[in-house]
């Protein structure tokens, strides 16, 4: 099966097979079954199995899956061989947490630039980086050209800022406005992050375990 016919729901857990082989390789686990797997992971083996032979056949039988090998091979699919650097738009409080507790290298990101429409935030030094104003914006990505953009920026300061991103070559963005760039722009990669969803999809969750325990009595 090529790539381009994997579902989303598999490209989905690849990060968190990547993150949990990370720790097993930590713990000096060296090789690992598919059933071993999914009772730490809480899937199926035979959905760990057919995720797996999407992007080619890893195990062995009787062997299992080499940790760190396999590790390294997701790594690749997921493109983590291959630097992407990288600008944030937006340094106020959501911005900065990203910035301190995101290991961007690990993960081969590497932070190229810093940038806030508030003048007070010029100059200022973030993670070794001086912010500059989003003025600056053209100009630094035509000498620096990034792969990457960071919005961490109101809706209505997106449009504009995405046009004149995908202007200077920007190919990705990882989206923490509401601005919908996908729609706009589909020739982009574009992760979504919303926080108010995933905090109302909490809410469901814990409703439908509420709703299911009135079932069993």
């Amino acid at each position: 099966m090529s790539e381009k016919q994997v579902s989303a729901s598999v490209i989905r857990r690849l990060p968190r097979y990547y993150r949990f082989l990370g720790m097993l390789a930590e713990n000096g686990t060296e090789r690992i079954s598919s059933g071993e797997l999914s009772a730490k992971m809480g899937l199926t083996a035979s959905q760990i199995r057919q995720d797996l032979n999407c992007f080619g056949g890893f195990g062995q039988q009787g062997y299992g899956y080499n940790v760190v090998a396999l590790r390294e091979e997701i790594g690749k699919i997921l493109g983590l061989d291959l630097p992407k650097k990288t600008i944030l738009i937006g340094a106020g409080n959501l911005g900065r947490a990203i910035l301190t507790h995101m290991n961007f290298e690990e993960k081969s990101f590497s932070i190229a630039g810093i940038f806030d429409r508030d003048e007070n935030y010029t100059g200022e030094i973030l993670e070794g980086i001086a912010i500059r104003h989003t003025d600056d914006l053209e100009e630094f990505c035509q000498a620096e050209k990034p792969d990457v953009a960071i919005l961490c920026v109101p809706k209505m300061a997106s449009e504009d800022l995405v046009r004149r991103l995908v202007a200077v070559g920007i190919k990705g963005f990882w989206n923490f406005s509401h601005y919908d760039i996908g729609v706009h722009y589909p020739g982009l990669a574009v992760e979504n992050v919303h926080l108010g969803d995933s905090l109302m999809t909490l809410c469901y969750s814990m409703q439908d375990l509420e709703n299911r325990g009135e079932k069993e009595e």
